[in-house]
């Protein structure tokens, strides 16, 4: 991969989508006016099979209630896991000792529709539940990319 080569993002497809984890833990005498914001974190985690095309992307996200009384809060986890196939994956990556360096064009796009699915995601999950006004923040998706 000395130099990027154009990624098409019609040849990004989803294989395949799992929800893998799907946790909210609520009081029973929660009280939904008492939410004064939310806490959250994201983290995401690839994986890359140069000799299949496919790569393997994990969202872990957790958010929490933080209450204007002192109750016992409000929490979520999920992990969103994705296949993604790329045809000729391999011209568009590295292998290390450390793992595999997607190119930075495909890596962004896969963290963008990873992370923009998810949000769509959570968004239905948290209706009807005391985190229904909470929505994920739009992100630069380099910050993912940076990080792996």
């Amino acid at each position: 991969m000395s130099e990027s080569k154009i990624i098409d993002p019609r040849k990004i497809i989803i294989r395949e989508f799992k929800i893998v984890k799907a946790m909210l833990e609520c009081p029973d005498d929660y009280q939904v006016q008492d939410i004064a914001s939310f806490t959250y974190n994201v983290d995401m985690e690839t994986e890359c099979s140069l000799e299949e095309s496919l790569v393997k992307a994990a969202l872990l996200v957790s958010v929490n209630t933080v209450s204007n009384e002192k109750s016992e809060e409000v929490s979520a986890s999920f992990r969103f896991v994705f296949i993604y196939h790329y045809e000729d994956l391999a011209d568009h990556a590295v292998k290390s000792r450390d793992g595999v360096a997607l190119d930075p064009y495909l890596a962004n796009a896969i963290a963008s529709v990873t992370y923009s699915t998810s949000r769509g995601i959570l968004i239905s999950r948290f209706q009807d539940t005391p985190l229904r006004d909470f929505i994920l923040p739009i992100v630069d998706p380099q910050d993912f990319v940076r990080k792996d």
